[in-house]
């Protein structure tokens, strides 16, 4: 099974979709969901264009809010495990939700004296690199001074898994912060810890098509990856998943601890990134936080990022900050 797969296996629960908007994303608007009404779409109801997107999830849930009656939003699940990041997502994810969009009027949900659905698109991403793409269609869209009207604009939602360390995890709680508590798991300890609690949250009546989900995702995606050649017995259940790694820790705390070195180091990068995009944010306002995490994405030094974080101190404008690291990445060699 793919690693894609494996998600999608998850996120094909509304459980974990809820509980993936109610952890991470703060918006207030949240709160107006009716999440029992969430519901997948039917793909074969979709043209063939969006069903060739086998790893995207489509879900619907009603959205209640006192000044309108309870209408439809759309979730559009992207689900992003490429080595490289695509600079060109926010082109991707405009031209799927046209297609969306097509789709609800050629079936005829949509009526002429009607308004579009919202739709709310999530780019899940669990890639290594630290997530540099424009979340903003018209970021990559050539500005032209009276032309602004017709630049198209679009944002999605970017859930980079390595953006939250594990007290934020913590903090979170949750089904969707367990699952990216297992992908960063280093040691069979740590993951024997979360699968102690997924078991607790999952052993109950109703959750056993769930249980039986991250059982599998274990199983056929996550301990192949972290113990490739080691042949794994079958499992039903995540408490037999804990007594296989509790048996077998000692055999292989050493090719975990080996295998979990680069990624703990880039994990630790990328916390030192999204801290000093948000106190850059803070300060200097949104206008520059984007092409400050583009120009901070490429650097590979913790000391080099500590340098840059004085400057965001002694900085006086955000265009100076701004100059003053785009100048320091040019003349600077990266790891």
């Amino acid at each position: 099974m793919q690693h894609d797969s494996g998600y999608k296996l998850l996120f094909s629960h509304a459980q974990m979709v809820e509980d993936l908007l109610r952890g991470f994303i703060t918006d207030d608007w949240v709160n107006h969901l009716d999440f029992t009404t969430l519901e997948k779409v039917n793909t074969n109801q979709i043209t063939d264009d969006l069903r060739e997107r086998h790893n995207d999830l489509i879900w619907r849930v009603r959205w209640h809010s006192p000044a309108a009656p309870p209408r439809w939003l759309y979730l559009y699940l992207l689900l992003e495990f490429q080595s490289s990041v695509d600079h060109w997502m926010a082109v991707r994810i405009f031209t799927y939700i046209g297609l969306l969009y097509q789709d609800l009027i050629r079936q005829g949900q949509i009526k002429k004296h009607e308004k579009l659905p919202p739709v709310l698109p999530i780019v899940l991403y669990n890639g290594n690199k630290t997530w540099t793409a424009p979340v903003n269609l018209a970021a990559l869209v050539e500005q032209v001074q009276g032309l602004e009207p017709y630049c198209p604009q679009m944002r999605y939602f970017l859930l980079d898994e390595q953006h939250y360390d594990e007290t934020q995890l913590l903090e979170l709680g949750g089904l969707s912060a367990a699952l990216f508590r297992l992908e960063r798991s280093r040691t069979a300890e740590a993951m024997m810890d979360v699968l102690s609690q997924l078991n607790h949250w999952l052993n109950t009546p109703g959750n056993e098509a769930l249980h039986h989900a991250f059982t599998e995702f274990l199983r056929l995606v996550l301990l192949p990856a972290r113990l490739p050649g080691i042949e794994l017995p079958i499992m039903h259940e995540l408490s037999e998943v804990r007594a296989m790694l509790s048996e077998r820790v000692k055999e292989w705390t050493q090719q975990w601890e080996q295998q979990g070195l680069q990624r703990g180091r880039q994990e630790g990068l990328n916390a030192e990134r999204f801290l000093l995009a948000r106190q850059a944010k803070r300060r200097f306002g949104a206008a520059i936080v984007a092409q400050f995490e583009l120009s901070i994405a490429i650097i590979d030094d913790s000391e080099q990022l500590a340098l840059i974080g004085e400057w965001l101190i002694d900085c006086n404008t955000g265009e100076e900050l701004l100059q003053q690291v785009e100048q320091f990445v040019k003349q600077t060699p990266t790891n």
